[in-house]
C-alpha cells in the first residue's frame, strides 16, 4: 500500500502542478516572461514517430495487430501526423518486416497524415504500392553515421534520395526529409552546425516540404541545439524546419523549448518515450509525446492534442 499511496501522491502532486501551469495568464507574468512568450509558437503540431522509429529498436517481435491497434489508438488522440512504417529490408530492421500490411490495416482518420519510411527507391516503391500518401527519406550530418548506416557518404546518399524526392512529387506523394546525427555523431564527434544547414538545404532544394533535425543520440545542450538551429535557420525558413530529439541524458524538454523560442513550431516525439536507433551506439528513446504535450500545454500552446 505504501507504493500505491506514493503513486497518488505523485499523481495528485502532478494535477495540481500542471493546474497551476494554467492558471498563470499574460498577464499575471513579469514583464521579462511576456517578452520570452512572445518569441514562442503559438500552436505547435506534433508529429507522432512512435509506431516507427518507436518500435524499430524493441527487442521482441511486434505483430502487425498490435501495430495497427498502436497506430488506430494514436489516430483518436487528435495528432495530425503518425509516422506508421518504415519500408527497409526486414533483414536490417525486422521489427519493420509487416510495413505493408500495417499500412493497409490502418483505420485511416480524417485530416490524418501516415507517412513512412522510404530510404531508396526500393522503399519508396514499395510504400507507394502500399498506399503511403506521404514518405520520408534520412541522411545524416556526419559521414561516419552515414556511412554506417546507409553504406554511403552523405553527399553519396543525397544524391539517391533525390532520386526519391523527384519520383514521389511527380507521383503527388508529400516528402519530409530526416538529418541524423546534428550536433553528435556517435562515430565522428561534434557536427558542424554549417554541415546540418547545407544538407537540410539540399533535401528542402530536391523536393522535401520539411526538414526534421534530429539529436540521434541525444548529447545536444540547449546551447549545441540553439547553435545549430540558428545556421540552419540561416538558410532555410523556420516554418520547414522540425526538431527530433532524444533524450540520454535529460534534455530532450530543454532543447525543445530552445528550438521553440527560435520559431520551430514542428516537434517529433514517440509515445511513452519508445525508440533508439540499431545504428547508433548510445542513442536512447525519443522525447516522450506526454512530456512534449505537458510541456505545451503548461506553455498555453496549442497542439489540437
Amino acid at each position: 500500500m505504501t507504493g500505491q499511496k506514493k503513486r497518488i501522491e505523485l499523481t495528485i502532486t502532478m494535477a495540481l502542478s500542471v493546474a497551476a501551469m494554467r492558471a498563470l495568464r499574460p498577464s499575471s507574468l513579469g514583464a521579462s516572461a511576456r517578452r520570452a512568450a512572445s518569441t514562442l509558437p503559438s500552436r505547435v503540431r506534433i508529429v507522432e514517430v512512435g509506431p516507427r522509429d518507436g518500435l524499430q529498436n524493441e527487442p521482441l517481435p511486434l505483430s502487425a495487430a498490435t501495430k495497427v491497434e498502436l497506430c488506430d489508438r494514436l489516430s483518436a488522440t487528435g495528432l495530425r501526423t503518425i509516422e506508421a512504417a518504415s519500408f527497409v529490408s526486414p533483414k536490417w530492421v525486422p521489427q519493420m518486416a509487416s510495413a505493408a500490411e500495417v499500412m493497409g490495416a490502418i483505420a485511416r482518420a480524417e485530416g490524418v497524415s501516415y507517412p513512412a519510411l522510404a530510404p531508396n527507391a526500393r522503399g519508396y516503391a514499395d510504400a507507394h504500392a502500399a498506399g503511403a500518401e506521404e514518405v520520408a527519406v534520412f541522411t545524416a550530418a556526419s559521414d561516419g553515421f552515414s556511412l554506417k548506416n546507409t553504406n554511403c557518404t552523405v553527399e553519396e546518399g543525397l544524391e539517391l534520395l533525390r532520386e526519391v524526392c523527384v519520383t514521389a512529387n511527380a507521383d503527388g506523394v508529400r516528402v519530409r526529409g530526416y538529418v541524423s546525427c546534428v550536433v553528435g555523431c556517435p562515430f565522428d564527434g561534434a557536427v558542424a552546425p554549417e554541415h546540418v544547414a547545407h544538407v537540410s538545404k539540399q533535401l528542402l532544394e530536391m523536393g522535401c516540404y520539411e526538414v526534421s533535425l534530429g539529436d540521434t543520440i541525444g548529447v545536444g545542450t540547449a546551447r549545441s541545439i540553439g547553435a545549430m538551429l540558428d545556421a540552419v535557420l540561416a538558410e532555410v525558413p523556420a516554418e520547414q524546419v522540425a526538431i527530433h530529439c532524444h533524450n540520454t541524458y535529460g534534455q530532450a524538454i530543454a532543447n525543445i523549448l530552445a528550438s521553440l523560442q527560435r520559431g520551430v513550431s514542428v516537434v517529433d516525439s514517440s509515445v511513452a518515450g519508445l525508440g533508439g536507433c540499431p545504428y547508433a551506439p548510445g542513442a536512447s528513446g525519443n522525447v516522450a509525446t506526454e512530456e512534449v504535450m505537458y510541456l505545451l500545454q503548461g506553455m498555453g500552446i496549442e497542439t489540437g492534442t
